[in-house]
């Protein structure tokens, strides 16, 4: 074996015994780190405005723009604003379990939407912008389903329309349009106060 590449060796060796050295001393590996994530699947109308509050939220590790509740593969953007697909624009958040509840993944999920209207959110009309909560197991369709119930209970709301349904296959949307607030700061404010967002908002839970 060349020398140079003896040396490699050797680094690679010293640089895999110093971390595996660490894992031992933490008690953790990089393994169950990764392994620590959930997934939580919503729609709440332009999926633009929906990864923001999740973004803000402790414990959410990435929010992805797509597609969901469809019947058609791999949709693209205009498929899906056209109205055929059958998808509603959804944003898929990953999460640590550990650090935030689903159940406080709900709150955040309800507070940013108008449950009170169907197949619509605010000025973007059809199916594709109807509300959604997504359930990836038993647990997480029980916790939907009594935040649903204990927002009708509480008499603000006469009725909801909003979905709660497997989740099946999540299509994430076009690169252009993931983190689209943070890219185009100016054109995302534009478009949200344009579309009465925040107005309607703070008119249904005065936040």
């Amino acid at each position: 074996m060349p020398a140079k590449d003896a040396i490699r060796w050797l680094l690679l060796a010293a640089a895999l015994a110093v971390l595996f050295t660490a894992d031992a001393a933490t008690g953790k590996s990089m393994t169950s780190e990764k392994g620590q994530t959930a997934l939580a699947t919503f729609a709440g109308g332009c999926f633009w405005c929906m990864e923001p509050p999740f973004d803000k939220l402790p414990g959410v590790i990435a929010t992805t723009s797509g597609y969901a509740g469809g019947h058609k593969k791999d949709p693209t953007y205009e498929e899906v604003s056209a109205g055929g697909t059958g998808h509603a624009e959804s944003v898929q958040v990953t999460y640590d379990p550990a650090k935030v509840t689903y159940a406080q993944l709900l709150r955040v999920f309800w507070r940013n939407i108008d449950p009170m209207v169907k197949d619509a959110q605010f000025c973007d009309h059809g199916s594709q912008y109807r509300t959604a909560i997504f359930y990836h197991d038993a647990e997480q369709k029980r916790l939907a389903e009594q935040s649903r119930d204990e927002l009708l209970k509480s008499g603000r709301f006469k009725k909801i329309y909003t979905q709660i349904v497997p989740a099946e296959t999540f299509y994430p949307a076009e690169k252009y349009h993931q983190d689209y607030y943070k890219k185009n700061p100016l054109r995302y404010k534009f478009y949200r106060y344009n579309c009465g967002r925040d107005q309607r908002l703070k008119e249904i839970w005065g936040q």
